[in-house]
C-alpha cells in the first residue's frame, strides 16, 4: 500500500527532477559592461562570470574561461548591468483583475491570468517580488518548477484578517457566521483567514507556515478598497497581532501588517511585528518609534492620479484621505534616514499592473533616480533576508556582488541617468537573467 507521506514523497522527487532539468545551466561570461551593484551610487567598468545560478567573479580585468566548457559569452558593449528589480509589495493573483472577477471566475482562470501577468513582469525586469497576500503558493510552485516563467515570489499565502477587517471579502448576508455553513470561497482559495482571537490567529498563521510562507501578513487597520472598515479604524489587540508575531518567530520569520494610522502602527510594533506596510497617515512619533524598534518600512508611492471609477465613493473618499498623507510619509522616512522598502501594492487594475516601470517612476517625487535604484534592488533584498532560513531561495539577491544569486538586468543606457528607460522594457531592457537562466537577450 502506498500511504499518503509516501505520495508525498514521490509527487516532491517528481517536481525535484523537473526544477533539476530546468536549473542545468552553463557558464556565463558578461564582458564589458558598466556595473551599478544595487548598493553604491557610482558604478564601475568590469566583467562577470556566472556558474551555475550565482555570479562567481567580478573583475575590471578581463575574465579568462576554461574553453574546453560550455561557456556562454556576451558582449555588454558598456551598456548598464545592474541587480534585477524586486517589488516588495505585490499581489500576482490580485493585481490584474477586478476585484468582482477574482471573486466570481473559477480559480484555473485566475490562476492562467496570474501567470500571464508574471511573466511580463519578469520580462519588465523584475526578477523577485514579496507577494503580500493571495492564494499564490501553486503560481510560485509553477515557476520553481519552471512550468511556468516568473520572477522568484516570497509568499504570504492568505493575508490574515480580523471579522470586517480589510481582508474580509463575506457578503453582510452571510453575517452572523455560522460555522456549520463551512468556509467563505476566500478562505476556501486560501486568499483570506479570517481569526478573531490569539487562538484563532495563532491557527491561521500556522496554517500558513505550513503551505509555505516566507513572512505572515496581517491586516492591522482600515484599508481603501475594503467594504467594511473606515480608514481609520484599529483592527486587532495586541495580544492577537502578537499571537502570529509568536508562531512567525519559531518558524525563524517575521510579520509585517496593512496599517496606515499611528495608533495602528505603534500596536503592531509593540506586539513585535518587522515591517509596516503603508503608514501613510503616519506621525513623527511613530517614525521616531519605528527608528528605535529597528522596522522596516515598506512605503508605496500612492498620489492622487485621478478617479477612474474603479472605487465605489466611499471608497474613493478613503483613498483621497490617504493619498493626503503621502507626502508627509515620504519627508518623515527622508528626516530619519529610514531605508525604504519600495512596493507597488497594485490591486484589480491591468493597466497598472502592465507598467511596473511607471509605477517605480513616481519615486522621482521624493528621491533621485540612484536612491530608487537602491531600493528596489539592495534595499529591497535585504527586506526579504528578513525570512532567514523561510527564504524560498538560497543566496544573497538585490546586489551584483561575488557569491550573490544570478538575477541580473543589462539596460540600453544609463538609469541613474534617465530612469525613464525604465518605462520602454521592451526596447530599453536587452537582457534579463533570473538564477542565472537568461530568459531574454536581445544584445547578441
Amino acid at each position: 500500500m502506498i500511504t499518503f507521506k509516501k505520495t508525498l514523497g514521490i509527487v516532491g522527487f517528481c517536481l525535484f527532477l523537473l526544477s533539476t532539468t530546468f536549473a542545468q545551466q552553463k557558464t556565463i561570461l558578461i564582458s564589458n559592461v558598466e556595473i551599478f551593484n544595487g548598493k553604491d551610487a557610482t558604478t564601475t567598468k568590469g566583467n562577470l562570470l556566472i556558474e551555475g545560478n550565482k555570479i562567481v567573479k567580478i573583475s575590471s580585468s578581463p575574465i579568462p574561461t576554461n574553453r574546453s566548457t560550455n561557456v556562454q559569452i556576451i558582449d555588454g558593449k558598456g551598456k548598464f548591468l545592474m541587480p534585477g528589480l524586486i517589488d516588495a509589495h505585490y499581489h500576482a493573483m490580485f493585481s490584474s483583475l477586478s476585484q468582482i472577477a477574482l471573486l466570481t471566475s473559477n480559480i484555473g482562470f485566475v490562476n492562467i491570468m496570474a501567470s500571464k501577468n508574471t511573466e511580463a513582469l519578469l520580462m519588465k525586469g523584475f526578477t523577485s517580488i514579496r507577494d503580500l497576500g493571495g492564494p499564490v503558493f501553486g503560481l510560485k510552485q509553477a515557476i520553481d518548477a519552471g512550468v511556468s516563467v516568473g520572477p522568484r515570489i516570497w509568499p504570504s499565502g492568505a493575508f490574515i484578517s480580523q471579522t470586517g477587517g480589510h481582508g474580509d471579502f463575506r457578503l453582510p448576508n452571510d453575517i452572523p457566521s455560522d460555522a456549520s455553513n463551512g468556509l467563505s470561497y476566500a478562505e476556501r482559495i486560501n486568499a483570506a483567514a479570517i481569526a478573531d482571537s490569539p487562538d484563532g490567529v495563532r491557527l491561521k498563521a500556522r496554517e500558513q507556515l505550513m503551505l509555505g510562507a516566507s513572512q505572515i501578513k496581517l491586516m492591522a487597520g482600515g484599508g481603501v478598497s475594503s467594504v467594511y472598515d473606515p480608514l481609520d479604524v484599529t483592527q486587532y489587540t495586541e495580544a492577537e497581532i502578537r499571537a502570529a508575531v509568536e508562531a512567525a518567530e519559531n518558524w525563524g520569520t517575521y510579520v509585517t501588517v496593512h496599517a496606515y494610522t499611528p495608533r495602528a502602527i505603534q500596536q503592531a510594533i509593540r506586539a513585535g511585528v518587522k515591517c509596516i506596510d503603508h503608514g501613510q497617515l503616519i506621525d513623527e512619533e511613530t517614525v521616531k518609534m519605528m527608528v528605535e524598534n529597528g522596522v522596516y518600512w515598506s512605503l508605496q508611492p500612492f498620489i492622487d492620479e485621478g478617479d477612474k471609477g474603479v472605487l465605489s465613493p466611499e471608497s474613493r473618499a478613503k483613498q483621497l484621505e490617504m493619498y493626503q498623507g503621502t507626502d508627509t510619509a515620504f519627508d518623515l522616512a527622508k528626516k530619519y534616514k529610514m531605508k525604504i522598502a519600495y512596493g507597488t501594492d497594485v490591486l484589480f487594475d491591468a493597466q497598472k499592473a502592465s507598467q511596473p516601470g511607471a509605477q517605480l517612476l513616481k519615486m522621482k517625487r521624493w528621491f533621485t533616480n540612484v536612491e530608487i535604484l537602491q531600493m528596489a534592488t539592495g534595499n529591497n533584498g535585504e527586506l526579504l533576508a528578513l525570512s532567514g532560513k523561510r527564504s524560498p531561495y538560497a543566496g544573497k539577491i538585490g546586489v551584483i556582488e561575488e557569491g550573490a544569486l544570478a538575477d541580473i538586468l543589462l539596460i540600453e543606457g544609463n538609469l541613474i541617468q534617465n530612469l525613464e528607460l525604465i518605462t520602454d522594457p521592451e526596447k530599453n531592457i536587452l537582457l534579463v537573467m533570473k538564477d542565472g537562466k537568461i530568459f531574454k537577450n536581445t544584445i547578441n
